[in-house]
């Protein structure tokens, strides 16, 4: 990077650089470094791993028939002896939060 103006870089009225020109900018992304300011190891894409439809998938689906089937059909069979609203909301959430958290647990993994 050099004071001089660039002839091939195009006009530039606003001083301002080109956001596609790569040599003259640069964005720091803290992840990249280790605590010792060494450039880190890069993680491979998510879609290069090869994952396979292991027994985390298969707790996935057994929470998602629980979550979508049996707790339903309990509380359309024998609802508890709860009021109305309680029967209906609060005892539906407790499938469908441990689904989000078992989704979760089964998605994000090394």
């Amino acid at each position: 990077m050099s004071s001089t103006p660039d002839p091939d870089a195009g006009d530039h009225d606003d001083g301002e650089a080109d956001a596609t020109d790569e040599e003259t900018t640069y964005t720091h992304d803290p992840a990249a470094f280790d605590e010792d300011g060494e450039r880190a190891e890069e993680l491979p894409h998510p879609a290069a791993v090869d994952r396979e439809f292991d027994w985390r998938g298969w707790v996935l689906i057994g929470v998602m028939v629980l979550a979508l089937v049996v707790a339903p059909l309990i509380t359309y069979f024998r609802p508890p002896a709860l009021p109305y609203w309680v029967s209906l909301i609060v005892m539906p959430l407790v499938p469908a939060l441990l689904l989000g958290v078992v989704a979760v647990w089964a998605t994000t993994r090394p």
